[in-house]
């Protein structure tokens, strides 16, 4: 009989040689600094120490010590000698405890530093250190299922599903050591099955099979193993069906199920990444009222417990590994083992559809042979391992469609920025209409897209840059539209459900964060995003919204109510008085004359929203990052002279001028840096360079948030050089 015993506190902590702190796991070093801007968090070596006392044992018990998580490269020494080292901050790893006296010293260092072989290096997210996650004893006698490969859970579960038939096939293997024979139970089925060599199989078949049908019926079977000893392991599992197909999309179990919904980072406000079962579930929670039946955990092994929700409220997931932004010659081995990691302790989740082998790898790297070879070693890792999952990738929008990368894993994904970073909403639906006819075979998915949103910021006239909630729902709206019409996008993750931590950012009003979260990062506060897509995804929770809530202070004489709603049918009355009702779908909007203070109440059925709006003469400077005056009446018609280099030209021209050129540079560096580490490092990406070259400079500047004297003084500059 096995026993697992947390150890969580009595911990003590330093850092740098200061006095050591007593901690509680989870813990994390960065969890104010890793939020709080600046780039320059906490990234070095820590210790944990802790006095331990040997556990309870039966004559030929084993002691193992599993880590559930150690960011990111960690060393564990017991009585001042080394017995452990990982590479890997997100996964699940133990080493066996020898030689245990009745009191030991246990002493963790853990190391978060920058270095060329363990990923994440480049990202744009905060690389919190610690042991962020729980560390157990695990007592097992002589004869146990196996705890020394990956992870492992000892347990191996396989169901095939026969969808005409009714019926599943469900293979279940255990590894195990010193043991003879097995007992299996699976679905009221037992079975006692020889160990060959340490291995053992069984099959059992389920006739009228209970299908793990997603968000409409998630069900659940269980699968336990037991040795003579008393040892046992189990693992639920699911029987279903995943597909995909070029023209049609995903399929589940056999019916068109398109696959809608968004990305998750594991880190909320004020706690880092230490998250505790609470936080996963109440992420649960708000990702549920969304509406998505989909999540893509981005970018590494999240913890267990948050695997565990989404097979119990049906979410099909999208898994992957850190090999992120920058390609290290000298970190495919880390890839590798990651990746292992990663589907050894993960293949059980009957959630998980795909593997991820990268997430914009090509951002800051050439496309040369090592990164292929690279791709094509995780690849065949992934079909080695599990050969009922396919592969795939999210390639960052810069990168051609006709890149040989492409053709490595099974299924491909994109992230476009267009409308956000660059471009226009509209290329959007052209970049992946263009993909689609060009490529029918292939199948394709939209992994990323998103616009950052300070909920202070609102405008009756929204404009991409300009950091208000009011463009993030302009934005999404567009977005929406063009998803639903695409059935053939096989899966659509908007990045991303919750504003995280990226300690390089100073953008938007904030410091360290990304925030194109549809959610605060505390989780407070549900942008008008949010309920945009819940209009368009929640069937089963009937409400109405009124967006535009946090934008009270208005100074058209006419102003535009929008209302989100999954209802057919939806009234706005002002000051308690009928206004106009309106059918349609999702998304309602209003024309309302104001001159004072107004209550604004919306209505379905049983369901209702209320805001207050108030006229006033000029506009709340509050609600804007940058000054209001329009910028086409910025400059009077002598301020430009046609024979010199403006604003008003394309990059690419600028560019012909190297004195020119190196002004803009050094514009570009800057930007890019107020964005974090990954836009400095991808700043000089020929495919982005084109792509900005056919923008001109005023409009980059308008998407970059700049104010009327930051672009009258770079015109001023510009104006000295002459067009060549």
């Amino acid at each position: 009989m096995r026993k697992i015993i947390p150890i969580l506190d009595n911990w003590l902590f330093s850092k740098e040689n200061s006095e050591p702190i007593p901690v509680t796991l989870p813990h994390t070093w960065n969890a104010l600094d890793g939020q709080d801007g600046g780039n320059d968090y906490y990234r070095g070596t820590c210790e944990y120490t802790r006095q331990l006392d040997k556990p309870a044992t039966n004559p030929g018990d084993e002691v193992w010590l599993e880590f559930l998580g150690a960011a990111h490269t960690c060393e564990v020494l017991l009585n001042g000698r080394k017995i452990c080292h990982h590479e890997g901050g997100y996964s699940t790893f133990r080493v066996k405890l020898d030689n245990l006296k009745e009191e030991n010293t246990l002493v963790v260092s853990v190391d978060n530093d920058d270095n060329d072989r363990v990923y994440p290096q480049k990202a744009d997210f905060t690389f919190y250190g610690g042991l962020y996650r729980g560390v157990n004893l695990i007592v097992v006698p002589a004869s146990h299922f196996a705890l020394d490969y990956c992870g492992t859970p000892g347990i191996k579960v396989t169901p095939v599903v026969d969808l005409e038939a009714k019926t599943a096939v469900v293979t279940v293997e255990t590894w195990q050591t010193n043991a003879e024979s097995v007992t299996m139970e699976a679905a009221g089925q037992s079975k006692t099955v020889p160990s060959v060599d340490g291995c053992a199989k069984a099959e059992f078949t389920i006739p009228n099979v209970h299908l793990w049908d997603g968000i409409d019926d998630p069900y659940l079977y269980t699968a336990t193993a037991t040795l003579p000893s008393g040892d046992s392991v189990s693992a639920r599992f699911g029987c279903r069906k995943f597909e995909i197909e070029p023209q049609k999309g995903f399929f589940l179990n056999g019916r068109s199920y398109p696959l809608r919904g968004g990305s998750r980072h594991q880190d909320c406000m004020g706690v880092g990444n230490a998250l505790t079962i609470e936080h996963h579930k109440r992420d649960m929670e708000i990702i549920r009222e969304m509406g998505c039946n989909t999540l893509r955990l981005a970018h590494y092994q999240h913890a267990q417990e948050f695997y565990d929700l989404c097979d119990e409220y049906g979410m099909v997931v999208w898994a992957e590994i850190p090999y992120i932004t920058m390609h290290m010659k000298n970190g495919r081995a880390n890839t590798l083992s990651q990746m292992e990691e990663l589907v050894v302790q993960n293949y059980n989740h009957p959630s998980i559809a795909v593997w991820g082998l990268s997430n914009e790898i090509t951002a800051a790297s050439a496309v040369n042979e090592d990164l292929l070879e690279n791709h094509r070693a995780l690849n065949d890792l992934c079909h080695r391992l599990d050969s009922t999952r396919l592969t795939t990738m999210a390639n960052v929008f810069m990168l051609e469609t006709d890149s040989p990368i492409l053709e490595i894993p099974d299924v491909n994904s994109y992230n476009l920025y267009f409308g956000w970073y660059l471009g226009e909403l509209e290329q959007n639906e052209e970049f992946f209409d263009e993909y689609h006819a060009k490529y029918p075979d292939r199948c394709i998915g939209f992994s990323e897209y998103g616009a950052d949103a300070n909920p202070q910021f609102q405008s009756p006239n929204p404009e991409k840059g300009d950091y208000s909630e009011s463009y993030q729902a302009v934005y999404h709206e567009h977005m929406l539209k063009i998803i639903e019409e695409r059935p053939w996008l096989w899966a659509t993750h908007v990045w991303n459900i919750f504003d995280f931590a990226a300690d390089g950012r100073d953008e938007g009003g904030k410091h360290g964060q990304n925030q194109k979260g549809l959610v605060t990062i505390d989780r407070q506060t549900k942008k008008d995003a949010f309920y945009l897509y819940k209009a368009y995804w929640n069937k089963k929770e009937p409400f109405v919204h009124i967006a535009g809530g946090r934008y009270v202070d208005r100074a058209e004489p006419v102003t535009e109510i929008k209302v989100y709603s999954n209802q057919p049918e939806v009234t706005l009355s002002v000051d308690g008085k009928p206004f106009e009702t309106q059918r349609g779908a999702h998304v309602f909007r209003f024309q309302v004359p104001i001159s004072g203070e107004h209550s604004i109440h919306a209505s379905s059925g049983d369901c209702h929203s209320v805001i207050l709006v108030r006229k006033v003469s000029t506009p709340n400077p509050a609600y804007r990052m940058v000054a209001s005056a329009p910028v086409i009446n910025w400059f009077d018609a002598d301020e430009i002279d046609p024979a010199y280099y403006s604003v008003a030209d394309k990059l690419s021209d600028i560019r012909r001028n190297p004195e020119a050129a190196a002004v803009m540079d050094a514009m570009t560096a800057q930007a890019a840096g107020s964005r974090g580490d990954v836009a400095d490092v991808v700043k000089d990406n020929p495919a982005l360079q084109r792509m900005m070259g056919r923008m001109t400079v005023l409009s980059l500047m308008k998407q970059a948030g700049a104010d009327e004297q930051t672009v009258k003084q770079l015109n001023r500059i510009l104006q000295r050089y002459k067009k060549v």
